[in-house]
């Protein structure tokens, strides 16, 4: 009999990490919510489950080495492995800006939050997901980390320049390349997927798409992927 698939999303309480949930859970992917409130992650378990759907709530706070190693735990004694791990969660600081006038301080936290937690989590799945077979990673990224895309006048975002944002998603673009490259003689995928401008809290509500607009591209990568190591959006693959 084929295992139930075990996802973790992180940040998934709301926007597009909710519905990336909602749909990994729609699929029979039994989902735990990561969330840094337990309260909001209580809530969103409570809809899913009222959809019928196997998700459950998970306290983790990428800023908390403790939440983390505890989260880790809890799935190795619940599961004993992770089929899916979704690095969602992520944070934009109002303080970021272009170099010459962006707060230090607002720039540490976002990369200590979207790149250095990031980092952790995945760190402390890693035995967890080298204990599943064919295991996913999927790091939701943005068009905005592509060094490609910030040298050219011409691409969509060239003036949104933040840099602590826009470094975040470079790094964690940089995790995904060196993750495939450590990984790949075991079968694990990993993938950067920036899911398109979306409508949620991060982007202050401005965007083309809906959150469940935005989940599917990372949902569809989790569920299976064939390619490894690729930097993706819904328009097809994004240049580093």
């Amino acid at each position: 009999m084929t295992q139930t698939r075990i996802a973790l999303v992180t940040g998934a309480n709301k926007g597009i990490g909710f519905e990336i949930a909602r749909k990994l859970a729609g699929a029979g992917v039994h989902v735990l919510i990561g969330s840094r409130d337990r309260a909001r992650g209580d809530a969103a378990e409570a809809l899913l489950t009222d959809e019928g759907v196997a998700a459950e709530s998970l306290h983790l706070d990428l800023d908390s080495a403790e939440t983390i190693s505890a989260a880790a735990a809890t799935i190795e004694s619940r599961f004993g492995r992770l089929d899916i791990l979704v690095n969602n969660a992520g944070i934009f600081d109002l303080g970021d800006a272009a170099p010459g006038k962006a707060s230090v301080e607002a720039v540490r936290r976002v990369m200590e939050v979207n790149f250095i937690g990031t980092l952790a989590v995945t760190q402390a799945m890693l035995p967890l997901l080298r204990a599943a077979p064919g295991a996913t990673i999927v790091n939701l990224s943005s068009s905005m980390g592509s060094l490609a895309e910030n040298a050219d006048p011409e691409a969509p975002y060239y003036s949104q320049r933040f840099i602590g944002y826009n470094a975040s998603k470079a790094a964690l673009n940089m995790l995904t390349i060196q993750l495939h490259e450590e990984l790949q003689a075991e079968g694990i995928k990993v993938n950067s997927v920036s899911p398109g401008f979306v409508k949620t809290d991060l982007t202050g509500g401005y965007g083309e798409m809906t959150p469940e607009e935005g989940a599917r591209l990372p949902a569809e990568y989790a569920l299976e992927a064939e390619v490894s190591g690729r930097f993706l959006e819904p328009g097809g693959q994004t240049p580093w």
